[in-house]
């Protein structure tokens, strides 16, 4: 479904643009956590990590302590990682596998759907007080082995948030096979929509992603807007290898990236069945916790072939170009030089993104 609030690209005047102080006001970002994060759909984690009964994960969803976890009846829940009893973060270690759940603050524990098992400073007649007592649960929705929760519990159902976007990703039927491999992180010093709108144009690419330019054939790049996500990709130049891999015969013929409003991006490069995912999460509003990770059919490093290792390298230069570039422009952003920015023909997914950012503040 095409995105129908863009202008037309040979418009060269919007109604409105991003001013600089988006980027720049701690009193933006309030808001954006208020009325953005708070009712979109974040990426938490992949089937491959609660594969078993038991298992469970903990994240960090805009300030909210989050469990998921994979029940002993093998029914896959999420909860606010918070004990009913005193607000006690529940469950402390990252991932790990447990038929109970205690708190270690009074010995509260829960089983795995949530309800209480036992709350031992409670007896006699304080026991009838609290046996409704039980994990608050989070809006939590799978598609194509991702796991996705909403803090808005009365969230669009993830299918119908997107668009056709799952039916895009289901096309690469590589993706059931595929792990959670690795995870990294690094701080960005700017704020999270200037990651968003470098990576919603690719302009920049002739100057700054030298080998990134050298693999893909630019000649054939397409961005197309979409119902809240946008898909831009083009296809490998002829006779070019990548590491040891022939991207001619290879599985993948070409690179194909996904921006997932608000702040999700999903790349699939040439090569070995791979996908990896780029979440931006404001930390304050010029500080941004960059989060990347990586999957691939083997669940860790240790055990990727040298052409996945040399994808993953190869992924990791161009993202480490467009940090420099975004840190630069965080710079520019605070100077009283100029106060807006202007629009390129070729930057439709930019104006998409800008204006669902400004739609959702002025709710």
């Amino acid at each position: 479904m095409a995105y129908n609030k863009v202008i037309n690209a040979t418009q060269r005047t919007f109604e409105r643009t991003m001013t600089y102080d988006m980027y720049t006001d701690p009193k933006v970002l309030e808001k954006e956590m208020d009325l953005i994060f708070s009712k979109s759909w974040q990426l938490v984690g992949h089937v491959s990590q609660v594969e078993k009964a038991g298992a469970f994960f903990t994240a960090d969803v805009m300030g909210e302590p989050i469990i998921v976890i994979r029940g002993t009846d093998e029914v896959l829940r999420a909860f606010y990682n918070v004990c009913p009893h005193r607000a006690t973060k529940l469950e402390k270690n990252e991932a790990g596998k447990k038929k109970i759940l205690q708190c270690m603050y009074h010995g509260w524990t829960f089983k795995t759907d949530g309800s209480l098992n036992r709350a031992p400073n409670f007896r006699g007649e304080d026991a009838a007080c609290v046996q409704d007592a039980c994990l608050r649960p989070v809006r939590m929705e799978v598609l194509e082995s991702l796991i996705f929760v909403n803090l808005d519990d009365n969230a669009t159902p993830l299918a119908e948030s997107y668009g056709d976007f799952f039916d895009q990703l289901s096309k690469f039927e590589f993706l059931s096979e595929l792990k959670r491999t690795h995870r990294k992180t690094r701080i960005i010093k700017a704020n999270w929509k200037a990651f968003i709108d470098n990576y919603l144009e690719c302009d920049h690419c002739h100057i700054a992603h030298p080998s990134f330019i050298d693999t893909l054939d630019m000649k054939d790049y397409q961005i197309t807007m979409c119902e809240n996500y946008s898909i831009q990709g083009t296809v490998v130049k002829p006779d070019k290898q990548y590491g040891e891999v022939d991207l001619n015969e290879a599985e993948m013929q070409g690179g194909t990236f996904f921006w997932l409003w608000p702040n999700l991006m999903l790349t699939i490069y040439p090569g070995p069945g791979n996908m990896a995912s780029i979440e931006m999460i404001p930390i304050d509003h010029e500080t941004t916790l960059a989060v990347y990770t990586y999957y691939f059919r083997e669940d860790s490093l240790e055990k990727l072939s040298q052409e996945e290792k040399d994808l993953m390298t190869f992924a990791e230069e161009v993202r480490a170009e467009d940090i420099e570039l975004v840190e630069l422009e965080q710079i520019g952003f605070r100077s009283r030089a100029f106060n807006k920015g202007r629009y390129a023909s070729s930057e439709q997914a930019i104006v998409q993104f800008h204006e669902m950012v400004l739609e959702a503040l002025d709710e």
